[in-house]
């Protein structure tokens, strides 16, 4: 049974401008942006932007690009978490702030546990809200 932990991190930079860091270009410098967090991030094949403490590698692909609603959607495929899950898909919708500057990120983990000894991806939610953090000071220090 497929199961959901969601998060939102409020952000002082545009919809666009964050999503930008997903898909486009600047993808490949998340690992000069949040150094402490992501130590590499390579192209395996396609083309950009197509459709604990303990260091963690995780594969994904982009699975589906919703640029009319600054939303992506990852399917993990190989690595440390697939050790423990047997699907798992992350999206990120990045939407404006109603009536003020900056917007939100919506972070939705959709998720089959390998078993119920395996727990829920908290410490991956918390990794992508101080991810978040890091790219949106990146991106609103330019």
């Amino acid at each position: 049974m497929a199961r959901i932990l969601e998060t939102t991190v409020e952000l002082k930079s545009s919809p666009g401008k964050f999503l930008d860091m997903f898909v486009g270009k600047q993808q490949f410098e998340i690992s000069s942006v949040c150094p402490s967090y992501v130590q590499g991030c390579e192209l395996r094949e396609g083309e950009m932007g197509q459709v604990d403490g303990e260091e963690k590698m995780m594969m994904e692909m982009i699975d589906s690009i919703d640029l009319e609603n600054n939303q992506i959607t990852f399917k993990v495929l190989d690595g440390d978490l697939m050790k423990e899950y047997t699907l798992f898909l992350i999206t990120l919708q990045v939407t404006s702030k109603e009536g003020d500057v900056g917007s939100v990120a919506h972070w939705h983990f959709q998720y089959v546990k390998l078993n119920e000894k395996v727990a829920d991806p908290e410490s991956l939610l918390q990794f992508a809200i101080e991810v978040s953090k890091e790219i949106d000071a990146h991106l609103f220090s330019w």
